[in-house]
């Protein structure tokens, strides 16, 4: 499925391509509900009401990752909670195994994510998978989401990757979409980002069920 012979460098996404997106669908869909109507004294069904349009508003935008940002306009410790239901992040099916083959094959390994620093640095220290990376770019970092098409001009100028020879995994399909602009050559995406929910059907680019699927040879 991968011609590993044309690729040099291999950008890889964070929540829902390495990690279970089960934790943040449950940590944003469940915990800051339930943590803004105990706060506002207000049913979880009429706090989800509410923070539906404004989480919205912000949805592709680089405020939408910002923990600072959601902190400041929820009233909550985002970054708190997070800690406090650690015990939910959990690796993806393969996803050791496929950075321990990618390690061996000598192809440089970067971390591309627009999860905020505070989120970063928790799933890190939760999964240990730090040690298989090259480098780690975070999008707060380079002031774009991955979305932008600004990002991989701004990763490009930190990273100097030759898109012909780049392999981009990920699990969003606007984030595949903004880096096939940009003109990354080879594009992979997650169906089953989410191990709580079934795998999407993916025709717009090459889709895998998990990284299993691609490891090197």
């Amino acid at each position: 499925m991968i011609n590993w012979s044309e690729i040099n460098t291999v950008l890889l996404d964070m929540d829902g391509t390495l990690l279970d997106l089960r934790f943040d669908n449950f940590f944003w869909q469940t915990v800051v509900p339930q943590r803004y109507a105990d706060k506002s004294s207000c049913s979880v069904a009429q706090a989800k009401e509410y923070l539906l349009p404004i989480f919205k508003a912000q949805e592709g935008l680089l405020n939408w990752y910002c923990l600072d940002y959601w902190s400041e306009i929820l009233g909550l410790n985002i970054a708190q909670l997070k800690h406090e239901h650690q015990e939910h992040i959990q690796v993806l099916p393969h996803t050791r195994e496929f950075l321990q083959a990618l390690k061996r094959s000598g192809k440089r390994c970067v971390l591309v994510t627009n999860a905020h620093v505070d989120s970063l640095s928790l799933k890190m220290q939760k999964t240990g998978l730090v040690e298989f990376f090259d480098a780690i770019v975070c999008s707060h970092d380079l002031g774009y989401p991955k979305e932008n098409p600004q990002f991989w001009e701004a990763l490009q100028r930190v990273e100097a990757f030759e898109v012909e020879h780049t392999l981009l995994v990920d699990d969003s399909l606007n984030v595949l979409k903004s880096a096939d602009h940009y003109g990354i050559q080879h594009l992979v995406a997650i169906s089953h980002p989410d191990s709580s929910q079934k795998p999407r059907l993916i025709n717009e680019f090459l889709a895998v069920k998990n990284l299993a699927e691609i490891i090197p040879a």
